[in-house]
């Protein structure tokens, strides 16, 4: 940087400093070009000369990492996270993950830091935040960290564009996360054969069997079509996930229904109804066992009789489970048959998540190969490790055999008597 003189004009690609008729010291920081070409500076004052240069100092090293604030006017927090959620993550993200951001964006972050200017928006706003969430234990930590993962992505755009010279959200510290107290216990061989026997008696019986059995996601099973499946072979593919519906006014303006969306009369799918797996490993091929074999083959005769008695009111999908008339099921109405199953069954309550627990479990106890688990589970190689720890379950009555063949090796079985080698035994 460089004084410069009354009269004098300063050197290019520096930043000029003097002291001013109004008793305070200037600078004027050359900060790049703007989007037509034309070099733009930044002009600052302070009281004093010191605090002047370490401004200019701050300035200079965001020019130069090129996160400097570019020119024009600054954006709010609150107008930032709407551009960002709706221009730039709807886009390029699926439609599960849009919707967290946008409810992270739209019921906390904009409530709670929206009127702050982004390139002063400070760690302590976003902290206070988190606190504020959790106060009288309205939100879990769980939904504060939602909201910080997804201030976390937002900022992060935003200093790649030049618009903040932080990301607060990276220096900002979440609450603590405390692990869940309720171990998930699967579902034992007994219990199955109690949800087998009760889900022979309803619609879609093979459906439980696959969670239960193999271990397929909810939007995995609803998602099946015929085509991926091959009953002569005893094979199936995963191809693609199921999605929640999602719903708009179909009603005139003019005379509004008065109901939400879902229910309105006319109401429009705004949704598409499957989207292909995210990843590589969740595309698959799953074996099928002889008796899942033959409930599909059952399975598919039904339908067929269904598609005939309904005639023209049949909605033709080439799902493997639909609805009495036709048509994907909705995860809604499969988590709500579940729990009713559950209950009919007279077995515990649970998850529909924790049928995966369970097979992955039964996989483990069958002695199968840890590579082989994570092909029929879906799990990338880099994470497959900590899936199956999180996963795999060691029933009680293992451990009790571990501790009976700890006991045989150092204390020997029951009937040979114990020696001490202290003594002479032999007599």
């Amino acid at each position: 940087m460089a004084e410069k003189k009354k009269g004098t004009r300063r050197a290019n690609g520096e930043s000029a400093i003097y002291f001013g008729a109004d008793g305070r010291w200037h600078a004027r920081v050359p900060m790049g070009y703007k989007d037509n070409g034309e070099p733009y500076r930044r002009h600052i004052t302070r009281k004093t000369r010191d605090d002047l240069v370490e401004e200019v100092k701050k300035l200079e090293k965001q020019r130069d990492a090129g996160s400097a604030q570019q020119p024009g006017k600054a954006w709010t927090v609150e107008k930032w996270l709407q551009h960002w959620v709706e221009n730039i993550a709807k886009p390029t993200v699926s439609e599960n993950t849009y919707d967290g951001y946008e409810v992270a964006v739209r019921v906390h972050l904009v409530p709670g830091v929206g009127k702050h200017r982004l390139d002063r928006l400070q760690p302590e706003h976003l902290e206070s935040l988190y606190r504020r969430m959790q106060a009288n234990g309205e939100r879990k930590a769980g939904t504060a960290h939602q909201a910080h993962r997804t201030a976390r992505t937002a900022l992060g755009e935003a200093v790649r564009r030049g618009y903040a010279a932080k990301n607060a959200a990276a220096l900002a510290k979440p609450p603590r996360m405390e692990e869940d107290e309720s171990e998930v216990e699967p579902y034992s061989v007994e219990e199955v054969q109690f949800l087998l026997l009760e889900a022979n008696k309803r619609r879609n019986s093979a459906r439980w069997m696959l969670a239960l059995a193999l271990g397929l996601r909810q939007g995995e099973t609803l998602g099946l079509r015929w085509s991926d499946v091959d009953l002569d072979n005893e094979y199936l593919k995963l191809r693609r996930n199921r999605l929640r519906p999602r719903y708009e006014h179909g009603c005139p303006e003019a005379s509004p229904c008065g109901r939400k969306a879902g229910y309105c009369p006319a109401k429009v799918q705004v949704r598409r109804e499957t989207k292909n797996t995210k990843s590589r490993a969740g595309r698959r091929a799953v074996p099928l066992p002889g008796p899942l074999v033959a409930m599909l083959r059952a399975h598919r005769e039904t339908q067929a009789r269904e598609r005939k008695a309904a005639g023209d009111l049949w909605t033709e999908s080439d799902y493997v489970f639909t609805k009495p008339l036709g048509g994907p099921l909705s995860p809604n109405t499969d988590y709500h048959d579940w729990k009713r199953l559950l209950e009919d069954a007279g077995v515990r309550n649970g998850r529909l998540h924790d049928a995966r627990h369970t097979a992955a479990t039964v996989l483990m106890l069958l002695g199968v190969p840890a590579r082989v688990i994570d092909q029929i589970m879906g799990w990338e190689p880099g994470t497959s490790a900590s899936m199956r720890a999180r996963y795999l379950h060691v029933p009680d009555a293992m451990l009790k055999d571990v501790a009976r063949k700890i006991a045989e090796a150092i204390w020997g079985t029951p009937d040979t008597p114990a020696v001490d080698k202290n003594q002479d035994n032999e007599r």
